[in-house]
This record gives C-alpha cells, sequence and structure tokens, in this order.
C-alpha cells in the first residue's frame, strides 16, 4: 500500500469517527445533561492531548492577547457550543436527522465565509449551498410531520451545533499567528473543559445518577472520535492534497446515519434519504471542484491561478 492510499484510508476511518459522534451522542443524551457530558468529554480528552504534546516536543504557542481572546471565543463556540447543542439537539431529535445535518458543515463554513468574510463564491460553491440547503428543508418538513415540534426543535438545535463549528473555522482565519493542529487542539479542549465544567454547575451534576452506557459513549467519544480522529485526519492529510482531503468530508453523514439505522435502530424516511443525497451530493460536488481548481493551478502555475489557495470547505 502506497503513502497516498494510506492517507485514504486515514482519512475515511477518522471521518468514520466524526460520524459516530452522533450515535454517540444520542446515547450521552439518555442519561447525561449537555453541558455535564461535554465536561466529562474534555476532562477525559486533555491529558491524551497533554501526552501527544510531551511526546512530540510540541510547544504551546505565544500569541498576543487578541489571538487569545479569539482562541476562547473559539472555544466557547466549536468545542462547548457544537458538543453541548450536538447532544441537546439528539435528546429530541433522530440520529438520522442528525447525521445528515452534520454534513452540512462544509457547506455552511462555505455560507458564513461568503456572508462575514466577503469571500466570492463560484457557481459550484453557491449551487453546493443551494442543494444543501434544499436537502435540511426536505428533512425539516419530514420532521415536522413526524415528530411534530420537538423534533424540529432538536434538528435546529444541531444545526446551530453546525453553526457553531462554522463560526470556529471563521475565528481561526482571523488568529495573526498560525496555532500548529496539536497545540490548537490542546488548547480548545483545555478552554472547553474550563467552560463546560463553569456551565454545568447550573446542571447540579453532583446529584445526578450517572448512566453507564452513558458515561461509556461520553469516554468512546473523547478518546477515539476527539483523539484518534485528530491523530487518523492529520496522518491522512500529510499524505494527500487539501483538496482531496476534504472529499472525505463526506463520509461523516454516511457514517452518521449506517450508525443510526443498525446501532440504533432508527428508521430512515423517503424524505430522509433524499435529505441525505442531497447533503452529499453538495459536499462531493464542492470537493470535486476544489480538485478540480488545484488541478488548474498546478499546470498553469501561480500567476494563472492568482496565488490563490486550494479551496477549503
Amino acid at each position: 500500500m502506497n503513502s497516498r492510499t494510506r492517507g485514504y484510508c486515514y482519512l475515511a476511518a477518522a471521518m468514520a469517527l466524526v460520524g459516530s459522534t452522533v450515535a454517540a451522542s444520542k446515547i450521552i443524551g439518555t442519561g447525561l445533561p449537555p453541558f455535564t457530558a461535554t465536561a466529562l468529554r474534555f476532562a477525559i480528552a486533555l491529558p491524551c492531548f497533554a501526552l501527544l504534546m510531551a511526546l512530540t516536543g510540541a510547544r504551546l504557542p505565544r500569541l498576543e492577547p487578541r489571538d487569545w481572546l479569539l482562541l476562547a471565543v473559539q472555544a466557547i463556540a466549536g468545542s462547548v457550543g457544537y458538543t453541548a447543542l450536538l447532544i441537546a439537539g439528539l435528546q429530541r431529535a433522530s440520529a438520522v436527522d442528525g447525521g445528515i445535518i452534520l454534513g452540512t458543515l462544509p457547506l455552511v463554513s462555505a455560507a458564513i465565509a461568503i456572508l462575514l468574510l466577503g469571500e466570492r463564491p463560484g457557481k459550484a460553491t453557491l449551487g453546493a449551498i443551494v442543494a444543501a440547503a434544499f436537502g435540511v428543508w426536505l428533512m425539516m418538513r419530514h420532521s415536522a410531520g413526524a415528530g411534530g415540534a420537538r423534533s424540529l426543535a432538536g434538528n435546529a438545535l444541531i444545526l446551530g451545533a453546525v453553526l457553531c463549528e462554522g463560526l470556529f473555522i471563521l475565528l481561526n482565519k482571523r488568529l495573526r499567528r498560525p496555532v500548529a493542529p496539536l497545540a490548537l487542539s490542546t488548547l480548545m479542549t483545555g478552554f472547553g473543559l474550563a467552560f463546560s465544567a463553569a456551565a454545568s454547575v447550573a446542571e447540579a451534576p453532583w446529584n445526578l445518577s450517572l448512566s453507564a452506557p452513558a458515561m461509556a459513549a461520553v469516554a468512546y467519544y473523547a478518546l477515539l472520535p476527539t483523539v484518534g480522529g485528530f491523530l487518523l485526519w492529520y496522518a491522512g492529510a500529510a499524505r494527500v492534497n487539501g483538496a482531496e482531503a476534504a472529499l472525505f468530508t463526506a463520509l461523516a453523514p454516511v457514517s452518521a446515519v449506517a450508525l443510526a439505522a443498525g446501532l440504533l435502530g432508527e428508521s430512515l424516511a423517503p424524505a430522509q434519504l433524499a435529505g441525505m443525497a442531497c447533503v452529499l451530493g453538495a459536499v462531493l460536488a464542492l470537493g470535486w471542484s476544489g480538485v478540480r481548481s488545484r488541478g488548474k493551478a498546478l499546470r498553469t502555475g501561480p500567476a494563472a491561478s492568482g496565488g490563490c489557495s486550494p479551496h477549503r470547505p
């Protein structure tokens, strides 16, 4: 197996783990409140990231106060907000819907970049965003008929989680000094633990009777998708180009929906299948446009491509 093929395998495994967080969050939501579960996740993951930093000799960055503030806001949105909203949403909605909405992250990130950063989208990007929005609308329509207001509220919370993650990506572009991936993950985990632990006080976790399945799901979420997913993703990304790696994000909703149906026993309605097809098609179209753009840039050189980096969803 050559290096590129190994990279593809690592990326596929990483995205399968990301998709599994939906099923894990569904199980967590049956036994733990959102902020308490989020704090436990980070409490388990933080020592692992600290050990990785020690083993690799990585160091925390020296940043200006402005960048430290941005990192804190990133942690509130992308670490605490994402996890807590996902768990809260899945307490009300199906894991199938959650998995499909999770798949809109690349499109949501692109939309945020257009609206807030003023980036100029191409036709492929605009078409992908519209297709994904239509897919989500199909699911919302199904939820309104099947689960009523509770399911709609759950889907809205899950979409809020995706928006938080998109905001994380936006804020990361605003850092004046880039932070290495391992150091960034460690900082996000540390900040996330502090903020979620503070928020969990309102849930009075000391009065909870801890559920064994929920605790096992928290440990799984912390160790495999969080730490293991990080290692697999960057091992894979080091062997392929960025646009190729972007294509693998389409595997996350597939993994999420497959586990929701196979592990949790949830059924798949035609509207959900249609919504998933729209979202997957949109993500693949967006990723493929990135591959073509990169190929054109490599053939014609930086001058013809304006020196722009490949599209990143």
